[in-house]
């Protein structure tokens, strides 16, 4: 009998409680709402000790993506699904430990608000090519990475490094302390990016295309850059913009 597809999810809480003790790693877990039980309570603790997302869900939500990815009679998904990860999470810390015992300078994406699975695939594939030592993203409101964001990044999500955080703030205050310039993108009152010093240890924070980078995180930055465009669109894809700025930080780090 053929084995069905299940695009990395696995259906059950005992089931997910086995997958966390053999040592595997979730992207995301979504959990029936208002349903408590000691594997429900089992399941939390693990998500919390392994820094795992989890979303409480009504029982439609959880009914829609079970009848998504199951394929075959007779599964259930008593009341949990856990999506598997398919790459390895890194601590900003060790990233940064490694970059600097190789005498290089650190360059780092920091993706805020960017949820969409393509774009998410399109940057990292730039950053893979341009030299990006980690992604810096949030473990709450960013694009999962799944087998659409492998593709879409042609497969560079297999060799460019991802830094899973809690609070994006925290770890931009982390990474100031280590001595790594801020670059936040925005469009008014900011730098052009040619006049912009990319030489130096930095990481370029990025925004959704609907909001841009937030309030709280642009103050937090020590510099603000743009593109420059002379035509009427207002703004470019998120992934077309990463890609040019981070052409021009590999342009400048190539002099």
């Amino acid at each position: 009998m053929k084995e069905p597809k299940q695009h990395f999810c696995i259906f059950g809480r005992q089931p997910i409680i086995d997958a966390f003790k053999a040592g595997k790693r979730f992207d995301k877990i979504l959990l029936l709402k208002s349903w408590k039980s000691d594997e429900m309570t089992e399941i939390q603790k693990l998500a919390l000790q392994t820094e795992t997302p989890v979303q409480g869900v009504p029982k439609e939500k959880l009914e829609a993506v079970a009848k998504k990815y199951l394929q075959y009679q007779g599964a259930s998904h008593d009341g949990a699904i856990g999506f598997l990860s398919i790459i390895n999470y890194y601590s900003i810390d060790d990233v940064l430990h490694d970059v600097y015992a190789k005498g290089q300078t650190p360059l780092f994406i920091v993706l805020d608000g960017i949820t969409d699975v393509g774009n998410f695939g399109a940057i990292a594939r730039s950053a893979e090519c341009m030299g990006v030592h980690a992604l810096i993203v949030p473990a709450q409101g960013s694009a999962q990475i799944n087998t659409e964001a492998m593709k879409a990044s042609a497969g560079s999500l297999k060799h460019v490094l991802v830094c899973r955080e809690k609070s994006l703030l925290t770890a931009i205050n982390y990474l100031k302390t280590n001595g790594i310039r801020i670059y936040g993108t925005e469009m008014k009152m900011s730098s052009e990016i040619a006049k912009v010093d990319f030489t130096v240890p930095c990481a370029i924070v990025m925004g959704s295309e609907g909001n841009g980078v937030s309030k709280e995180i642009l103050r937090a930055c020590d510099e603000r850059v743009r593109i420059p465009m002379v035509g009427k669109t207002e703004s470019l894809n998120v992934s077309v913009s990463t890609g040019i700025v981070l052409y021009e930080a590999l342009r400048q780090r190539s002099i």
